[in-house]
């Protein structure tokens, strides 16, 4: 098939980056004509990936955002794809993935002022999920699937659900003896320590106030525990300070920005994502994949795949309380040790190419139905 996949930007960075880089590479494997329809891209995937590279003129985000939409409608009407897959915020496609979720629900979680490049999010959100924009919406969680069809009125039986996958062989847990044990020793975090692992951009959203709060507590408790802070805010200095005032400065280790998130895993015993806004965050099943018991919030589309108790623990409404309960009964060698294969086997019936396959057959499934469809409909279901 003649397949577009729609993203602004193609990296191998970020979590719709990345699905879409091994998508690309999965369809082009299996014989597709692949382009990447993008403002901005790195080397391919796959040396029979093409791109198509639309920049129009636009000073400011959310000017970008709406130029390269229309942009992609005057490129996709003037070509000739079997399918055009939107993976962000476009309107013309014949399926769409909801990565990022509902932007209204992102918004109301976190309670901030709408922007106006807000307001442009949400009305080409709203143009995209129209009744005849699309054939099929794929989600990455059963949350965002109840979430858009209250929200859009979009009909079940045309949404899918793939969760994502993960790479197995780059989260693994023979990591911790190698990489994982040198950056612990690196930073003066010994053996006998339990380590547990905060990692993700956008402190606020992720809960790591909360967190510190939290781990105040389980280090009056629990003196061995250690807390490592990984990842990118603008406004670091103000997470430090709450770190003192919960008086586990001396405890807490902050990591800054990585780019070896896997090593980040690796050097740790458990991982607590207390977010309150994540259609699925791809940390927690890096780290199930490292062997890491994952604590969550239920606003966290991937704590869909875990097993109470057993894997980690999913919290209804994370408060400081909540998570030092869960950290106070998860920080137990015993535990840890015999929950790690638990997480691992999770993991594993995860990989990124089964989320490609499944990506592929909706997009499979799309492209019989256009070609049975008379008269022949081209992207956006005009008929």
């Amino acid at each position: 098939m003649r397949i577009a996949l729609v993203h602004m930007r193609h990296a191998q960075v970020g979590g719709t980056e990345r699905y879409l880089d091994h998508l690309a590479a999965h369809l082009a494997s299996r014989g597709d004509e692949v382009t990447i329809v993008c403002r901005s891209h790195e080397r391919p995937p796959h040396p029979k990936i093409r791109f198509e590279v639309l920049r129009p003129i636009a000073v400011g985000a959310a000017m970008r955002m709406t130029s390269f939409a229309r942009a992609v409608a005057r490129h996709v009407a003037a070509s000739d794809y079997d399918v055009v897959y939107g993976l962000g915020k476009t309107w013309t496609h014949d399926a769409v993935r909801l990565g990022g979720g509902c932007h209204a629900t992102y918004l109301e979680r976190m309670g901030g002022r709408v922007r106006h490049k807000d307001r442009l999010a949400l009305a080409i959100e709203a143009r995209a999920l129209a009744p005849q924009a699309f054939r099929r919406v794929v989600v990455n969680a059963r949350m965002v699937g109840e979430d858009v069809a209250r929200r859009h009125g979009v009909p079940p039986d045309r949404i899918r659900l793939v969760y994502n996958g993960v790479d197995l062989e780059r989260f693994h847990p023979r990591k911790r003896a190698g990489p994982g044990a040198e950056l612990r020793r690196s930073i003066g975090i010994a053996e006998r320590e339990i380590a547990v692992l905060f990692l993700g951009s956008g402190y606020a959203r992720k809960g790591l106030e909360l967190l510190l709060e939290a781990f105040g507590a389980v280090a009056r408790e629990i003196p061995d525990a250690r807390l490592l802070v990984a990842g990118r805010d603008s406004d670091e200095e103000r997470y430090r300070r709450a770190a003192e005032a919960a008086g586990i400065a001396e405890r807490a280790r902050f990591l800054g920005p990585r780019d070896d998130a896997e090593v980040c895993f690796a050097a740790a015993d458990l991982y607590v994502l207390p977010t309150r806004y994540d259609p699925f965050a791809n940390t927690t099943l890096e780290a199930l994949a490292t062997g890491l018991p994952a604590i969550t919030s239920r606003d966290n589309g991937a704590s869909e795949l875990i097993e109470e108790g057993r894997s980690g623990s999913v919290l209804a409404a994370p408060d400081a309380a909540s998570i030092a309960r869960a950290l106070l009964a998860w920080c137990e060698v015993d535990r840890l040790a015999a929950a790690s294969a638990a997480a691992r086997e999770l993991a594993e019936a995860h990989p990124i190419a089964a989320a490609c396959a499944a990506s592929a057959a909706v997009l499979d499934e799309v492209a019989r139905e256009k070609a049975s469809a008379l008269p022949a409909e081209g992207p956006g279901v005009r008929a």
